[in-house]
């Protein structure tokens, strides 16, 4: 597989592609939505939740908390994780932004 050559795109071109490769599993928007629903940090086990084996929950987890929108603490064996609201605000401003663009109601091309 070739390289993605993002240096040559905007840091925001960058970052809106970054969130959609996150939300792009289904897995990860389920763990999101947990996290959302219990509005606490989680130091159980996810596996009953979303239904997939630890190694695989544990991959979810890894990308979602290297892209900001989750963070977590080690506790002994156990790590808790949460949604990070300043950077989940963030996500929402750069999406909105993206997804609020209107197309020109005048330019009739197709």
């Amino acid at each position: 597989m070739g390289l993605t050559k993002s240096e040559i795109f905007t840091p925001e071109q960058n970052e809106i592609s970054s969130i959609a490769k996150v939300f792009g599993h289904p897995a990860r928007v389920a763990i999101l939505q947990h996290l959302f629903k219990i509005d606490s940090c989680i130091c159980g086990d996810l596996v009953d939740e979303i239904g997939l084996a630890q190694p695989t929950i544990s991959q979810h987890l890894k990308e979602l908390k290297k892209i900001g929108l989750i963070k977590g603490n080690i506790t002994g064996t156990s790590i808790c994780y949460c949604i990070d609201k300043d950077n989940w605000s963030q996500m929402k401003t750069v999406l909105s932004v993206f997804l609020n663009q209107d197309i020109n109601e005048k330019n009739n091309c197709c």
